[in-house]
């Protein structure tokens, strides 16, 4: 008999995990598509002397982007920041880095990424109701946009701690780990 996590919750995590790793790969892509317009935007600027507001916007809106999607995608990779010294520790074994990821996942990961989107909320309902956009002549319209991407990238991040968690139930149960497909 099986005494593991029962089968759509080990689905769920992997489904949350493919989500991570697609927005993974969009944020890849932004990144080349941000220093596209970089170099026109400088090109612009330097060689024509034609600069643009709503380029430099861009940038700035990509660079965002690009951190605020990685997130969840960092998370799932394990490449994200942890004092190591411990965690990776010879002592600590499979079973208590588990305890710990699930730990910190619970205390601190969950918490947090309730408390950005609940913080986060009414700053982009503000934003979309006032129609903000830039303050600066020639500035990108509907900064809300920029804004909703915070409490979304939360949204990811806390979907990836939970699909983690499941992860590090399943590890402590003494099953192997089956992280996902990769994306």
């Amino acid at each position: 008999m099986n005494r593991g996590l029962p089968r759509w919750l080990l689905r769920l995590a992997a489904g949350i995990e493919t989500l991570s790793g697609l927005f993974g790969r969009l944020s890849a892509w932004m990144v080349l598509i941000m220093v596209g317009v970089i170099v026109y935007d400088v090109a612009m600027r330097y060689l024509f002397q034609a600069g643009s507001v709503a380029l430099q916007e861009l940038e700035w809106h990509l660079f965002a982007l690009v951190f605020l999607f990685a997130g969840a995608y960092t998370l799932r990779e394990d490449s994200h920041v942890r004092v190591d010294m411990i965690y990776r520790s010879k002592r600590l074994g499979e079973r208590g880095r588990a305890w710990v990821d699930l730990v910190g996942i619970l205390i601190f990961l969950i918490p947090f990424c309730v408390l950005v989107i609940w913080a986060c909320m009414p700053f982009v309902v503000n934003a979309y109701q006032l129609g903000e956009g830039s303050p600066d002549p020639g500035g990108l319209p509907d900064r809300w946009l920029l804004k909703a991407a915070i409490p979304f990238a939360f949204s990811l991040l806390l979907l990836q701690g939970i699909a983690m968690a499941i992860r590090c139930v399943e590890r402590l149960q003494g099953h192997a780990d089956s992280s996902g497909d990769e994306a």
